[in-house]
């Protein structure tokens, strides 16, 4: 065979490539929020739509003006911005006044992630991190309206505020929450909170749509919400265990958290037994935030913690090398045993 004929390639790893790039993955994730930010329409009125919609403008605006005036290539394409912009709406109220919400944009995209390099290189998830940045309006972004509100999209509202299922959780007052909203209502959404967080029915099966998909593993999600309903479940503070374990998944933004935040490629193990580990760091840091903190809900900030513990998981737990044995240690003969091994 004359080898001078061959079409060969040299190039470095990875060899293997599909077609799927950061764009299809991140329209995959677009495509399982639709059902529930539809909900949020329904649920809070048309200006849940205008509150994502300015959201995503801002997030994608920020990110172009960014690429351009440090003459950097076009990265929108990606749709990580458009992404980011959805989470973030979804994690505030929906009377968030707009500049608020722009400021939020603002942070994620430039502070948290093209500062330190652009898609693929922030180490703190910026949906959240916008969220916790955003807290310095705490009057603001905890505003909560009751379901069936009709919100206009000035942010006239047409209902009264109301208390969330956290909120009557925090105060170990699940009597109360079960006359206001009993689980059917929980599992479908009729309550009050955050503007994308409220029904877990259709988070769950949007979550599934993803691991249908292969875009996340079911790691994370499961070992995240298992250890939830675990600790829940075995400490509910003086009333029944499965009631309080049921209202504690169900309520506040654990599914929105547990798989479209959690997941996050950058932010989150590369391995599954880290994956796992990260899992069960989320839970036990929400519920122990829940339980003890002033703050009555510990998604948000149980996630940015556990994301700058990634680096260290990744570290500790490595995937074996294939064609690689492990070096053995030198056995030293007993007279030798104490004595420093001369180097080689």
């Amino acid at each position: 065979m004359d080898y001078k004929d061959l079409n060969l390639i040299g190039s470095s790893s990875p060899h293997i490539r599909t077609k799927d790039g950061a764009g299809h993955i991140m329209g995959e994730v677009l495509i399982a929020l639709v059902l529930p930010l539809a909900f949020a329409v329904y649920n809070f009125g048309p200006r849940a739509l205008a509150v994502t919609a300015v959201s995503v403008a801002g997030c994608c605006a920020f990110e172009w003006l960014y690429r351009i005036i440090l003459r950097k290539n076009n990265t929108l394409g990606d749709l990580s911005a458009a992404v980011t912009g959805v989470l973030i709406s979804f994690v505030c109220p929906v009377t968030i006044p707009y500049w608020i919400l722009l400021i939020g944009d603002f942070f994620a995209i430039v502070v948290v992630k093209q500062l330190f390099g652009g898609v693929g290189k922030n180490f703190l998830n910026p949906a959240l991190a916008a969220r916790a940045f955003m807290l310095c309006w705490a009057g603001e972004m905890t505003r909560w309206v009751g379901p069936r509100s009709s919100v206009a999209v000035t942010g006239a509202i047409d209902a009264m505020t109301y208390p969330t299922p956290m909120s009557y959780l925090h105060e170990n007052n699940l009597a109360d929450l079960q006359s206001v909203y009993d689980l059917p209502k929980m599992f479908v959404g009729l309550i009050g909170g955050s503007l994308g967080e409220v029904s877990a029915m259709l988070l769950i099966l949007g979550g599934l749509f993803l691991i249908w998909r292969r875009v996340i593993t079911w790691c994370i999600p499961v070992s995240y919400i298992g250890t939830v309903a675990a600790l829940t479940f075995l400490f509910p503070r003086g009333n029944d265990p499965v009631q309080w374990m049921l209202y504690n998944l169900l309520g506040g933004g654990l599914m929105l958290g547990a798989f479209f935040m959690a997941t996050d490629y950058v932010t989150s193990p590369v391995s599954r037994p880290g994956q796992v580990i990260f899992g069960l760091g989320c839970g036990l840091i929400t519920v122990f935030i829940r339980y003890f903190g002033s703050y009555n809900e510990g998604v948000c900030y149980s996630i940015l913690i556990m994301n700058l513990t990634v680096w260290i998981i990744d570290k500790s737990i490595r995937p074996r090398r294939f064609g690689v044995v492990k070096e053995r240690k030198p056995v030293r003969a007993p007279e030798n045993r104490g004595k420093e091994v001369p180097k080689k």
